[in-house]
């Protein structure tokens, strides 16, 4: 390689290096966004669109990690850094193996931290949900077929509003 190229390209390590350390400070999240990567296009790349629009602070593995991350690290990052966690719950969804290790930090989240889990039924039946997880058969869901993306960000939007009085309430009395 000639040396005015591996110059540059150092360089450009170097600014992106900086870059993500810039941008990975700690940052917390409103939601973390648990998809399987097949849902992208149908449906999780236009949710995280519009949660993003709503104000809302998305951890999305698209736009969370880059080039090298370890997925595991970041995986667990977001998650801990997270308020709550929309699970896209897909055919592909319960296929998966990273979908249900992230489901599984979000239970155990859930067990210390309470309410955590916003299911979002993403072309599935109850049926397949209940053969997946009884658990979340037996939630509340939003799911995709009767409701866009931009109405889901604004019911979590309203959640979220809900949760700060509450939260302010309290710090009040």
């Amino acid at each position: 390689m000639n040396e005015q190229l591996t110059k540059s390209l150092v360089k450009n390590s170097v600014s992106t290096v900086s870059l993500y350390q810039a941008s990975d400070t700690g940052e917390e999240y409103d939601v973390f966004l648990s998809h399987a990567s097949e849902d992208k296009e149908s449906f999780t790349d236009a949710l995280c669109n519009a949660l993003t629009k709503a104000g809302i602070k998305v951890w999305y593995d698209a736009i969370s990690m880059m080039w090298g991350d370890s997925l595991r690290a970041k995986i667990d990052d977001g998650l801990r850094k997270s308020k709550y966690g929309i699970v896209v719950i897909s055919k592909d969804y319960i296929k998966k193996g990273w979908t249900q290790y992230e489901l599984d930090g979000l239970f155990q989240r859930e067990m210390t931290d309470g309410k955590t889990i916003l299911p979002i039924w993403h072309n599935i039946t109850k049926q397949e949900v209940q053969n997946f997880s009884p658990t979340l058969a037996g939630r509340l869901a939003l799911n995709s077929s009767s409701m866009t993306p931009e109405e889901i960000a604004g019911e979590l939007k309203k959640l979220l509003e809900m949760v700060d009085r509450k939260q302010e309430e309290q710090n009040n009395a």
